[in-house]
């Protein structure tokens, strides 16, 4: 990628007369004007009295990069190669569910803006479409199944055979949902979106689920999903079962202790993820930006590791890539893009933060991952 190219592109938009939002804050309130306020209140909350959300965004502040310069960046390289696929970017979409909170097309509109940028969307299993949609109005392009345990397993090992048959290319167990976080905005609000069906569609679609039923009344469905999404049992047999059941590679989102990390690569899994959850399970946690360094020195390359959780602007992209991470997820300010424009919001948003990264990492002294991996961050 031609880096004179880039300002280019960066001074049409200053000059466009048409305006989406770029700072996040900018971006996040005018999607509190466009939503419903439980709405709002539920994509945009943390658990508790919102301690980890706040650290989430604050702790990027601590750490501080050390450019270097009188390099020739002239030829910018920000691909990234996970599990025998390159991506252009290091970037992909974290998997948000109940999406038609935010835009009817909600995400369907998500994969086609994510599928314009060749931008892996990690697709939810309490999505508003089903995984079949989706497929269906994306075609191949880059996708991940996140999967949420079940009590009826074999529930869950069906979904992740559906993804497989759909050409999903890897599976994201989320480790850290065993159970609801405690949720005061929603409390307040009075307001459950799963209960109200918004993210039904790939269990209403499952012929496995349907049939651990006693009936298929839209009520029996939200019941049974309410039955199975709460598995506090789950526990490292269940990992090495699924890893038997799926030929795609496995990844665990939820990690932030180093044990686990470990216990991971021993188990057999493909790659993890660090996250809190954006703040929405436990709060009082580690932020996923100050778990990454002692994660990424244990895991030393053995397997992908990816950050979740936080991720704002170009400058925290450059310093988790610094920090050990291969690649980072994007999550509340791609659902604010759609609630603000739908599909061509979210395709805004993308455009501008890709632009934002090749900015960042040029201008820190890098032309291309392996730099920004080498490249010095400071703590305060």
């Amino acid at each position: 990628m031609d880096t004179t190219k880039s300002n280019d592109v960066f001074l049409q938009n200053i000059s466009s007369d048409e305006y989406f939002p770029v700072p996040f804050e900018e971006l996040e309130e005018a999607a509190k004007q466009k939503i419903d306020a439980s709405a709002f209140g539920y994509i945009q909350s943390g658990a508790g009295g919102e301690e980890t959300l706040r650290k989430n965004n604050t702790s990027f502040s601590k750490y501080s990069i050390v450019p270097t310069f009188l390099k020739d960046v002239s030829k910018l390289d920000t691909s990234i190669t996970l599990f025998g696929r390159t991506y252009p970017y290091p970037l992909l979409l974290a998997p948000v569910g109940m999406l038609k909170l935010a835009d009817e097309a909600a995400d369907i509109a998500v994969a086609k803006a994510a599928a314009a940028h060749q931008i892996p969307f990690i697709q939810s299993t309490v999505s508003s479409y089903s995984i079949e949609e989706i497929t269906a109005a994306t075609g191949d392009s880059p996708k991940w199944f996140q999967l949420y345990w079940s009590n009826h397993r074999e529930t869950a090992f069906n979904m992740v055979k559906r993804a497989e048959k759909a050409g999903y290319e890897a599976i994201v167990l989320t480790i850290d949902t065993f159970s609801l976080g405690w949720r005061e905005t929603d409390l307040k609000n009075r307001f459950s979106p799963l209960m109200q069906g918004f993210g039904k569609a790939n269990y209403e679609t499952d012929d496995v689920f349907l049939a651990s039923l006693p009936n298929q009344q839209p009520e029996s469905v939200i019941q049974g999903i309410k039955d199975n999404i709460n598995h506090p049992s789950l526990n490292w047999d269940d990992i090495r079962e699924l890893k038997k059941r799926t030929t795609l590679p496995v990844l665990l989102k939820g990690i932030l202790h180093p044990e686990d990390a470990l216990q991971a690569t021993r188990h057999g899994v493909d790659g993890i993820i660090i996250s809190n959850h954006g703040g929405r399970q436990l709060d009082g946690v580690i932020s996923s930006i100050d778990a990454l360094p002692e994660i990424a020195a244990i895991i030393d390359g053995k397997i992908p590791v990816l950050l979740d959780s936080g991720i704002r602007r170009g400058s925290d992209v450059v310093k988790a890539i610094a920090l050990g991470a291969d690649a980072v997820l994007l999550g509340r300010p791609f659902v604010y893009s759609l609630a603000v424009g739908g599909e061509t919001g979210v395709r805004n948003y993308l455009a501008n933060f890709k632009q934002d990264v090749q900015a960042s990492t040029t201008l820190s002294g890098a032309a291309t991952m392996q730099d920004l991996r080498d490249l010095t961050i400071t703590r305060t």
